[in-house]
């Protein structure tokens, strides 16, 4: 893996900031497959499904990122 730096903003940070070093590792592997997805050309709505399958089969649930982002 390399590490790359995108602008997220100011209440997303801070909340992944916040989370537990397990959460962060779940939210680094969603985003890692999003933007694999996104260089393969596939359509939004194939994306956000894919994501959406993806999230739920490693546990983070919409529950678990609404709390990330207002607990951190």
């Amino acid at each position: 893996m390399e590490t790359i730096a995108i602008q997220v903003d100011t209440e997303v940070a801070k909340a992944y900031q916040k989370a537990e070093p397990q959460k962060q590792q779940k939210i680094q592997s969603i985003v890692n497959d999003f933007l694999k997805s996104i260089i393969q050309d596939k359509s939004l709505d194939d994306i956000i499904q894919e994501m959406q399958e993806q999230a739920q089969d490693r546990g983070l649930t919409q529950e678990i990122l609404d709390e990330i982002l207002q607990n951190g």
